[in-house]
This record gives C-alpha cells, structure tokens and sequence, in this order.
C-alpha cells in the first residue's frame, strides 16, 4: 500500500466461500472492506469471522442484479468510506444441471442478473465513483471461471454469463485506462466450498461419466485477490487462472 489514504474494498458475494475468503485477505492486507450479499445476517456473521469491526467493515445486503439496490450500495459505501479502490464482482449463481431445451426462461435470466447484469451494474458505479474521487482511480477484478474455456456439461446459463465477463473484463480495462482504472479477471477452479463440495461426491464429466474431483483451500483464491488488488495501477493482472493442481482442465476428457 504505498499511497497515504485508506484503501477501501468492495466484495460482492462476500457472505460465504470465495468472497468471504476475499474479504478476509483485502481486510488483512490493509483494506477497509464493504461486504455485500442478499443475506444481511450471514453478511454481518462473515464480518465477525473474518476479525473485522465497525470501523473497518461495512455490511449492506444487495441484489446486484437490481439497478435501485446497486445504487443505494455504493451511496452507503460513499456515505462510510468516501471512496472505492477495488471493486471484486465475485458475486454469481449457476442453473440446474438439465439439458439446455428444459431450462425456464426464468432459470436462464436469474444467472444472467446475477452474474452479467450485476457485474456490469456494479463495475458501472464504481468506475462513476472512481473517475470523480481524488486521487482518480481504482481496479475492478471481475470473477470469471475456467468454464468459460472449457463448460461442464449442461452448464449454458453459468457458461455464456463467464465467457461475456471476458469481453466485459477487456471493454473495462480498454475505456478505463484514461482515468487510472484497471480491470482485469481470475478464473476460479475447484475453490473448496459450499458450492464445490458435490465435487468431493463425484461431479459429472465431459463424458457424462461421474467422477471425484480434487479441490483446492479457498484462502488461496481469497490471496490471489489481494495479489492482484495491491498491484500498483501501472500494472495489470489481465487474466489469472487458479486452479486446484490436479483437476480435469488441462489436456483432454
């Protein structure tokens, strides 16, 4: 941290598994941290978890797929810490497994909110709040997922929404760098979480065989964050992958 103001982090879907991880490395590497999520109490829980405290964490609940929420997201950020380094849309959900002609247009559009829509909202008023703040400036680290290279089977919604978060990443990091703002992406695979833990029973392959997958310490991804927030903004982290060792990404299936 080499420059005199406070830095302050936003994540979103930072109640549980990765932003919580998130959260906890930006907070102990110096930030001050605005958690954000649906459910305010698992919110204020992951504050406590984390070691936070009133004065260095904010919790507010948002659905970031909801434009009026947004906004009044980033006026109580504004309103508690007067500005925004680093923005971490990790927030995102996935579809059920089925085959893609039986999903509800309800089911494909409530991943497109959630992770397109709100990455967008959210990056939209942070780069507001950024170009105006003194000094100019700030990074946005968008969560994708290596399954934007390479999709789970009967995956569409989740698959289409991360590989839009590349070109959305590349428009960021391209319109920003007049005004000091650096935008880059990591591609997460096999985070030890909740949402992972079908990975240790057996997840379904490229073959439709079902098979055990090796996951990886969630602090990792959560230090990975930091690396690429603390960067100074001269530098980049365009795109990152971090992934457990042995999972099935590289080399065929």
């Amino acid at each position: 941290m080499n420059s005199t103001h406070q830095k302050v982090a936003l994540v979103t879907g930072a109640g549980a598994g990765i932003g919580k991880a998130a959260a906890k490395a930006l907070l102990q590497g110096g930030y001050s941290v605005v958690l954000t999520g649906r459910n305010l109490e698992k919110l204020q829980k992951a504050i406590t978890d984390i070691g936070g405290t009133s004065e260095n964490c904010l919790a507010v609940a948002c659905d970031v797929g909801k434009p009026e929420q947004v906004k009044k997201l980033f006026a109580a950020l504004h309103e508690k810490f007067g500005r925004i380094d680093v923005l971490f849309n990790n927030a995102g959900i996935g579809a059920p497994a089925i085959p893609m002609e039986e999903l509800s247009y309800e089911q494909w559009m409530n991943v497109v909110n959630a992770n397109l829509c709100g990455t967008f909202l959210c990056s939209q008023e942070a780069i507001r709040m950024m170009k105006s703040q003194s000094p100019q400036g700030g990074r946005i680290i968008n969560n994708g997922s290596i399954s934007a290279h390479a999709p789970r089977p009967m995956s569409a919604p989740y698959t289409s929404t991360k590989h839009a978060i590349t070109g959305l990443t590349k428009s960021i990091a391209l319109d920003g760098r007049p005004f000091n703002i650096a935008c880059g992406q990591i591609d997460i695979g096999n985070a030890a979480t909740e949402m992972t833990e079908r990975m240790a029973a057996g997840i379904m392959q490229a073959d439709l065989s079902i098979k055990v997958e090796p996951r990886m310490d969630v602090d990792h991804v959560g230090q990975a964050v930091l690396h690429m927030a603390q960067l100074p903004l001269e530098s980049n982290i365009l795109n990152m992958t971090i992934m457990a060792t042995n999972m099935p990404f590289v080399g065929r299936g």
